[in-house]
């Protein structure tokens, strides 16, 4: 299991390797708003990722392109629904404006 922490509700939770972040926030138990059906096209699931960044899988091409039309990015910034979990513990932190809260 890979340890994922989510900030700022602070919730720790085991997630299995392979899941996407944005499948692991909502078996967390945190809504996590997106209008695309984690396709990638819509950006809703931008967040920051504060720990394990190696851990998760390789920006790919599409996932970047959708990241170059937000405001706001920066070299910390992932798609949860693009983002898949390795082994290693993640911290992210969400954007208040798109988690629900």
């Amino acid at each position: 299991m890979t340890v994922l922490t989510i900030q700022p509700q602070g919730i720790t939770f085991a997630a299995t390797p392979g899941m996407s972040l944005l499948d692991a926030i909502k078996a967390a138990g945190v809504a996590l708003i997106t209008q695309c059906n984690g396709k990638g096209q819509c950006g809703a699931c931008h967040l920051f990722v504060q720990e394990g960044r190696k851990s998760l899988s390789k920006i790919q091409r599409a996932e970047n392109e959708k990241l170059d039309t937000i405001v706001g990015v920066g070299s910390k910034s992932r798609l949860a629904c693009q983002a898949v979990l390795g082994e290693e513990p993640v911290a992210v932190e969400l954007l208040g404006f798109k988690s629900g809260f």
